[in-house]
């Protein structure tokens, strides 16, 4: 029987450090959170309740309606490999 890994803990402040508060990575997320709130205005919350916004050629920075579509949580995860 193999022997239980004990799991580091997660450096949370690492990861933004390194990772998320690079500029790059600033915008992309400043343009999720445009499409998020364009949306919601365009559908309403309740519609958006417990679902995400898919961008359908997978650039956050492209926020035209056309390629944006409302989605679960699961298959959104699922088609972007998270």
């Amino acid at each position: 029987m193999a022997a239980c890994k004990k799991k580091k803990k997660r450096n949370y402040r690492k990861e933004y450090d390194n990772y998320q508060s690079k500029p790059k990575q600033r915008k992309r997320n400043d343009c999720r959170k445009k499409s998020k709130r364009d949306m919601t205005k365009e559908l309403g919350k309740t519609k958006l309740k417990g679902k995400d916004i898919d961008h359908k050629d997978r650039n956050p920075c492209n926020t035209s309606r056309k390629n944006l579509r409302v989605s679960t949580v699961k298959a959104n995860r699922k088609r972007n490999g998270k």
